[in-house]
């Protein structure tokens, strides 16, 4: 009886789901590297991650302030409004996944 329990149990159990395959802010294909990004920073109280290369990672941080991200730029849809990131997702869009270069700080431009 205690083996049909542990069953039904592990039954119950839901099947993760498969790791994401698109970046959330350049919606290119993932390559080895997967950065989590949190939209609203978890120092302000976000708790919510996606998926992103690591040079678009760096580059949303070298762009905004946590403090920039957490009150106007919650959503990825706008914070690829911003002329920087703009720039960037059109330079960008042509490299391979594993693409990797220096990322400069706009803010201190």
């Amino acid at each position: 009886m205690v083996g049909r329990v542990k069953r039904k149990a592990l039954a119950a159990i839901p099947t993760p789901e498969p790791p994401p395959n698109v970046c959330a802010l350049c919606d290119r294909p993932l390559g080895l590297r997967v950065e989590w990004h949190h939209p609203v920073p978890k120092s302000e109280g976000g708790r919510e991650t996606v998926p992103l290369h690591p040079i678009c990672h760096r580059t949303i941080h070298a762009v905004f302030e946590n403090g920039q991200l957490a009150r106007d730029y919650g959503d990825l849809g706008v914070l690829r409004a911003e002329p920087a990131i703009r720039r960037f997702l059109a330079w960008i869009a042509g490299k391979p996944p594993d693409f990797s270069a220096p990322t400069r700080s706009a803010r201190r431009m």
